[in-house]
């Protein structure tokens, strides 16, 4: 079949559709067509209205004007099951699952006729296995990542044999080997009439992958152009409607004062199916940006709960902050030497949803930004912080008194991120700084980032987004079933060692601390 041949009746068209919520039109006028073979890409800013569009489409929202029309015929879709029963399938950028629940009883709940429970279980490793996905199906949702999360989503959506896929950063928890094959994947599925509609900031991705692109802006379509055709950031201009700004970092001094030191760190796991941290050792300067890649699941959450100090070390110099040991000590004893940690999961872990931005900037600025006196918050000055940050970060919201779970994922991101850095700390933990931001907003936090490195900061960034690691760090390591790799140098190394090395094929690991580099 020829991918999106001109004379294909569109298997999806949208024509004129409108979503208002209050204060907010979020979807104004809206066409679009994806074609059978085709896949397309939706490209915005967060906030410029494509989740609301694809949840019209997949019928957990309903229009207000325009209609929908699948191949060539209105459709009503009122919901997700009508959606299914017409083969629209959709992974969520933020998931739907049930902690107590294993994979495959997530992946049943999902699914509108499910096999038996063994059948279901065969089905799952197959399709896993395909992809490059690996998951158990028996394991508890509670004891997995937010990246292996990601992935019972994408399964259980490819289980269904959905004639059009919509897929919404399904790439973030994948090696290059794996972005690889998941392409090759979906590139067959095209071929064999499948639509797809697919949703990254990626955009290098998006050149690689996608036959079309349809640009949203303030919840307006601004541009359809061929990604083939455009560079990156090309697109990311017609997305954000300016100039796009490059992140500029002056490279680490030869020799800094060590702000965090790690030797020789062993952590079992507190979950049964958790990744126990295996001799981990490395050094993070003043001035430097230091990063650890990976897959998820591979002890990045252990790595940074160790750092944080919400899982204490056994041994107390196994982690040295500003020259002091801190192992043993709580996440404020941690704090209180100018230590900020930023944690992969925003909502529950970052910040309370049903708190206000007020009381979320609170939470962990109370102290560095002398918040409170004599055990009475200052309501004054906590508000003033937190507006700080929602200008600063350019967090789209209608004030500081909005909860935190009604902003979009990115923004909420950037008022974490944002929280975290205007505290001055000395060194920064961050796990996962940009995952489901739009490239302007990813751009405005690596630079602050690199503000922070350039001011003399020590920045430890936990990314699974392998281009960031590369244009951002100074050095960085690869983390696998819980050993790290010797240290590597972005200007050095190539994707195929870095794949090899996410693949767990270690090479020479670094059991203790790195002289500085």
């Amino acid at each position: 079949m020829e991918r999106g041949a001109a004379n294909t009746t569109p298997q999806l068209e949208l024509r004129g559709i409108t979503k208002r919520f209050p204060g907010c039109l979020a979807n104004d006028h809206i066409d679009l067509s994806v074609r059978p073979g085709e896949i397309h890409a939706l490209l915005g800013e967060n906030g410029a209205g494509k989740s609301t569009l694809v949840k019209i489409i997949y019928g957990v929202l309903g229009a207000d004007e325009g209609e929908i029309l699948w191949q060539g015929a209105p459709a009503n879709v009122h919901n997700p099951h009508q959606a299914r029963k017409l083969g629209i399938g959709m992974v969520f950028q933020h998931f739907s699952l049930f902690e107590a629940l294993t994979v495959t009883e997530n992946i049943a709940l999902g699914m509108d006729e499910a096999p038996d429970p063994r059948t279901l279980e065969d089905q799952i490793r197959s399709i896993s296995e395909s992809y490059g996905l690996p998951l158990d199906p028996r394991r508890h949702v509670h004891t997995l990542s937010v990246g292996e999360r990601q992935r019972i989503e994408i399964v259980r959506c490819l289980l269904q044999n959905p004639r059009l896929l919509i897929m919404d950063e399904p790439t973030s928890v994948l090696t290059p080997q794996e972005v690889n094959r998941l392409f090759e994947t979906l590139r067959r599925l095209a071929d064999e009439g499948c639509a797809i509609l697919y949703i990254s900031h990626k955009l290098e991705e998006i050149r690689a992958l996608c036959h079309a692109a349809t640009i949203l802006r303030g919840g307006r379509v601004v541009e359809t152009c061929d990604p083939t055709r455009e560079s990156a950031k090309n697109m990311a201009q017609m997305m954000i409607g300016e100039e796009l700004k490059t992140p500029e970092h002056t490279p680490a001094p030869a020799s800094g004062k060590p702000c965090l030191v790690v030797r020789d760190l062993t952590v079992p796991s507190g979950s049964q199916f958790g990744v126990d941290l295996q001799g981990v050792g490395f050094e993070v300067q003043e001035g430097e940006i230091f990063g650890i890649a990976g897959v998820a699941g591979n002890g990045q959450t252990e790595l940074l709960n160790a750092l944080s100090g919400e899982t204490p070390t056994a041994d107390h110099a196994a982690i040295t902050i500003m020259g002091s040991p801190v192992g043993r000590l709580g996440p404020r004893a941690r704090r209180s030497y100018a230590a900020a940690f930023v944690p992969e999961e925003r909502r529950g872990h970052g910040a309370v949803p049903d708190l206000s931005l007020a009381d979320n900037a609170y939470l962990s600025g109370y102290d560095r930004r002398g918040l409170t006196v004599n055990g009475v918050i200052l309501t004054n000055a906590r508000d003033a912080y937190a507006r700080q940050v929602i200008e600063r970060f350019d967090v789209r919201t209608r004030g500081i008194d909005a909860d935190a779970g009604s902003l979009s994922g990115g923004n909420l991101q950037k008022f974490i991120v944002g929280r975290e850095i205007l505290q001055a700390p000395r060194l920064i933990v961050v796990s996962q700084p940009t995952w489901g931001v739009d490239a302007g907003a990813a751009a405005a936090i690596h630079q602050a980032l690199i503000d922070l490195a350039n001011d003399g900061t020590a920045v430890m960034m936990i990314s699974q987004d392998l281009d960031e690691i590369l244009s951002v760090c100074d050095r960085f390591a690869v983390i696998s079933e819980g050993r790290l790799s010797a240290s590597l140098d972005p200007s050095t190394v190539t994707v195929e060692e870095i794949g090899m090395l996410m693949g767990g094929i270690h090479g020479e690991t670094q059991p203790e601390a790195e002289s500085a580099a």
